[in-house]
């Protein structure tokens, strides 16, 4: 299982980092589609895609606008965009108002109702995240290997079961521990609870993403007290490849 990183910031994109993307290019499953979606047709090796949506803030959703041309050329056959009912109609209704962006792309919106089947025998799961105006995160099983994608939530000891075990957990990590008041009411998480999330599940492997974009600096979020706690933790950058051993 090959997992690329397209944009591992939040909020808006800065020199380092776009906004949120994780692509699983083997399979087309795309998780998010921030300012980094542009990436994305270089990388397609399926011309079918599903594309899943956390929610439905612009850092997270604007880049679907930028798949026009690659499904008016033939690129990609099909594109279903899942999500939660109200940040489909949120796409639909204000991304793609004629006002703002007049030529819908042919995308299938789905509304997520019930596990989702994925290419070569995988299943795809989902609960509530805590976050302002809602969030999902995402769980990916297949027979040979799992993840999980967990962006823009409150720090949440409760995620721990649907986490549990997988081989790659892709968090959010907005702060440092030294703004975690920022973090709780931004709806964001910080360092030390993501570690120690990853290590009360067991999870073979912590990324984090969704870092601030204000704070350009090579380690913006604390990644050795991180790795105190769970040593199998890195920090995301644009164009990381991770593949499940």
């Amino acid at each position: 299982m090959q997992v690329v990183f397209l944009g591992t910031g939040g909020y808006h994109p800065n020199e380092r980092r776009h906004t949120a993307c994780v692509m699983l290019p083997e399979v087309g499953v795309i998780f998010d589609a921030g300012t980094s979606f542009f990436r994305v047709p270089d990388r397609l090796q399926t011309e079918d895609v599903q594309i899943f949506l956390s929610h439905a803030h612009l850092d997270h959703v604007i880049g679907l606008t930028y798949f026009l041309a690659p499904m008016m050329s033939g690129q990609v056959r099909s594109a279903k965009v899942y999500g939660a009912e109200s940040t489909l109609d949120a796409v639909r209704n204000h991304l793609f108002s004629e006002p703002l962006f007049p030529v819908m792309p042919d995308y299938e919106f789905l509304p997520l109702t019930a596990p989702v089947e994925l290419p070569q025998g995988g299943t795809l799961t989902y609960r509530g995240l805590q976050h302002p105006g809602g969030c999902l995160g995402f769980r990916a099983d297949w027979p040979d290997g799992s993840l999980a994608y967990i962006t823009d939530t409150a720090s949440d000891p409760t995620l721990r079961e649907f986490v549990s075990g997988v081989d790659l957990l892709i968090h959010e990590c907005y702060f440092p521990d030294k703004q975690a008041e920022w973090a709780a009411c931004t709806g964001h998480s910080h360092t030390t609870p993501v570690a120690e999330l990853a290590a009360a599940a067991g999870v073979g492997q912590l990324i984090l993403v969704h870092l601030d974009p204000r704070n350009t600096a090579d380690d913006p979020i604390g990644l050795e007290q991180a790795r105190r706690i769970f040593p199998k933790t890195i920090l995301g950058k644009d164009g990381l490849v991770w593949e499940s051993t």
